[in-house]
């Protein structure tokens, strides 16, 4: 799999280096609640290139769905608000970007990059498609919302789509209430629906939840031929390292609201460069490996309202020095295209620049 992805994977390298779609940088979301002020996302920095898929990977609760949440504008408030940072959309190439930060979240621009421009697609479709209304007429309300076409042309739109996705029978489907439809049939019509405007950005937040095996498969395959045929960007959220191999041309992985590593998906899979992703990556079961048991990774997730002094996986870290209790470490770049925040690489880059300076002075 790897050696046929190889090329993709270099071609969307060099053009993410010249052509973002989406730019997160150093983005805060917190919710205050009474009993504490939450901080579930960090000084976030990311970015999606044009006709790429970044899988964004971690544990629960580090911080990938408020993320996505925070992109499309969806923080409810009160508790939760953005606190900083800004979330650049490049509407077309060449042009200054727009930050969703500034715009108003209930605005008509908003509006119509939410759904339009940026869609996305929820864990749990059951929860997210209203039981009162057929799925036909919930794709075709979508249409109408940002295009200008009369009702006719909606539902002929939304049957095109409930074909496109391959749901059997779309005719008769489009008319049946989400109770009447399977878990991979809901999950289907939530892709038909977000991909009826033809969005530049898809984010898919853990669009196999709850499927079996063989149908997450049937799922993931479609994203992709679907990806390929729109011209449509992806930012894939999932715990599913699997999934991530899978479908991603480069890989974030996230720890309590921080990136904490940034590459290309053969980079992180092959070349772990942060204690968390080895932890992460020693944890899935490999068939044909020789280990009998698992590794998991030792302790537990500090508290979203932690004061955190230095390195927030610190005390979890196997690798653990005094200056990673004491200052939080910065997401560099340790090879080219490869970053990760961790002071391990810092003290060793000091430890060759000072052979290099004892070798010149001999």
């Amino acid at each position: 799999m790897q050696q046929t992805a190889a090329p993709a994977v270099n071609q969307a390298l060099n053009h993410n280096r010249t052509s973002p779609i989406l730019e997160i940088k150093h983005l805060h979301t917190s919710f205050f609640l009474e009993t504490g002020t939450v901080r579930a996302v960090r000084g976030v920095d990311l970015t999606l290139a044009r006709q790429s898929v970044l899988g964004i990977v971690g544990e629960s609760g580090c911080g990938k769905s408020i993320t996505a949440m925070s992109v499309m504008q969806l923080i409810k408030s009160p508790p939760g608000r953005i606190v900083e940072g800004e979330i650049l959309f490049y509407r077309k190439e060449g042009e200054a970007p727009i930050n969703i930060v500034d715009l108003d979240p209930a605005g008509g621009e908003m509006r119509q990059i939410r759904g339009g421009e940026i869609a996305v697609i929820f864990q749990e479709p059951m929860t997210s498609l209203n039981p009162l209304f057929s799925v036909g007429r919930q794709i075709t309300e979508v249409i109408k919302l940002h295009q200008s076409v009369s009702d006719a042309q909606a539902e002929q739109r939304a049957l095109e789509m409930l074909e496109r996705v391959q749901i059997s029978e779309p005719k008769r489907r489009i008319k049946q209430y989400p109770h009447q439809l399977s878990g991979g049939m809901r999950q289907r019509v939530m892709i038909a629906m977000a991909l009826s405007c033809n969005p530049a950005i898809l984010i898919a937040d853990e669009p196999t939840t709850a499927l079996d095996v063989t149908v997450q498969a049937q799922i993931l395959e479609l994203m992709r031929e679907l990806q390929n045929d729109f011209k449509s960007s992806i930012m894939l959220i999932t715990h599913n390292l699997g999934v991530v191999s899978q479908m991603a041309d480069f890989v974030a992985v996230m720890y309590l609201g921080q990136v904490v590593e940034y590459g290309s998906v053969r980079d992180i899979f092959h070349h772990p460069l942060h204690p968390y992703t080895e932890g992460l990556l020693k944890s899935v079961p490999v068939l044909g490996r020789k280990s009998a048991t698992l590794e998991p990774i030792k302790g537990m997730v500090p508290s979203a309202t932690a004061e955190i002094p230095g390195c927030a996986f610190a005390d979890r870290c196997p690798h653990v020095m005094r200056i990673c209790r004491e200052e939080p470490p910065v997401l560099r770049e340790i090879a080219p295209g490869h970053q990760a925040a961790c002071w391990l690489y810092e003290q060793r880059r000091g430890a060759e620049s000072e052979e290099r300076a004892a070798s010149l002075a001999r």
